[in-house]
């Protein structure tokens, strides 16, 4: 994830501007809920279990379940060291969480919660996929540029992949094709989940620093949230981008809505921006809808269309250091909450 959280001085007429933003028909969002769940520390990742419904959100050395039907946290996943993403399986039996801190991808029972296997990954596991054709979960290793694919099976490592530079954070296309941002590099790579093998990497330009990723897999795109407040379009097929709509500030997360066709880029200014497909060539702007600083990750639930925006009160920045040169704000004690945005 992101080592530095990017805020802009101009965050007040960020906030100005999508307020004035009129609503567009149906394609109108707003915040319907914020839930209130305290807890110190920071987070990353949050994820929905496409079965229970329930969120998973990762905060440091845990990661909290909150039940969307009351917006209550409901258990909590511990004894970890520096979560990052969550993904499941597809027979509802296993989860698997990166630990980053751990620098191994931990099992859990999605019944029971309890914590069944820590399987060695590479250095800082961070961005995490499962691919069902293989039923594979890969794991990206933002510190030693590779990734680590999973039997979900026999829950065994199958096959280590080097990467050309640091990734952020993968999709697959649920035909055994997985593609991940790579961040210092600006580029996507396309892999091959059968074979184990890096199949094409792709320039974003004139995308800087890509963190989030989404895909839409039906007309096969990809949508890269840039660092130079740009989402980069790309063609699954060609690797070509194909638009660059803009987007806010410090995105760090992106995801899209099949049902309506709308991608999403969460940012961490204090604003979600929402662009619509209107078709695979052309992308618009439909809305800025102003949230909280500090909103920079997000899911979406596909059943109900609602996407769900994790934030905290941010004290001021901590002075650089030698071994800390890009310190990140200090969160505020029990401030931190889920936002819920819906139509």
């Amino acid at each position: 994830m992101r080592n530095a959280l990017k805020l802009t001085a101009g965050l007040g007429l960020a906030l100005m501007t999508a307020a004035a933003i009129p609503a567009i028909g149906q394609t109108h969002y707003k915040i319907q809920q914020e839930w209130k769940l305290g807890g110190d520390g920071g987070w990353d990742y949050l994820a929905v279990d496409p079965v229970s419904d329930l969120i998973y959100i990762t905060r440091g050395d845990r990661v909290m379940i909150v039940d969307p039907a009351t917006g209550k946290e409901t258990g909590e996943i511990t004894g970890l060291k520096g979560t990052h993403g969550v993904v499941f399986d597809s027979i509802n039996k296993y989860g698997y969480i990166t630990d980053g801190g751990a620098n191994v991808v931990r099992v859990f029972d999605r019944k029971s919660h309890a914590v069944v296997s820590s399987i060695p990954a590479g250095t800082n596991p961070d961005g995490a996929v499962f691919e069902p054709v293989t039923e594979t979960v890969w794991a990206f290793n933002g510190h030693s540029k590779n990734a680590t694919a999973i039997d979900t099976k026999t829950n065994t490592v199958v096959a280590t992949v080097g990467l050309p530079g640091k990734p952020e954070f993968p999709v697959a296309d649920g035909k055994g094709t997985i593609f991940a941002n790579i961040e210092d590099m600006s580029e996507i790579v396309r892999i091959d989940a059968k074979t184990h093998q890096v199949t094409a990497t792709w320039p974003l330009a004139p995308c800087e620093s890509p963190s989030g990723l989404a895909i839409d897999v039906a007309h096969r795109r990809l949508f890269s949230v840039c660092d130079n407040k740009l989402m980069a379009v790309v063609d699954t097929n060609t690797g070509k981008v194909i638009a660059t709509p803009a987007i806010g500030d410090g995105p760090d997360a992106a995801g899209f809505d099949a049902n309506r066709q709308l991608a999403f880029s969460s940012n961490g200014e204090g604003t979600l921006t929402v662009v619509k497909e209107d078709s695979p060539s052309k992308f618009t702007v439909l809305q800025t809808l102003a949230t909280k600083r500090s909103a920079r990750t997000m899911t979406i639930d596909p059943k109900t269309g609602k996407i769900y925006l994790v934030a905290a009160e941010l004290g001021p920045r901590p002075a650089a250091t030698p071994q800390n040169p890009h310190p990140r704000p200090t969160i505020m004690p029990g401030t931190f909450e889920v936002i819920v945005v819906g139509r």
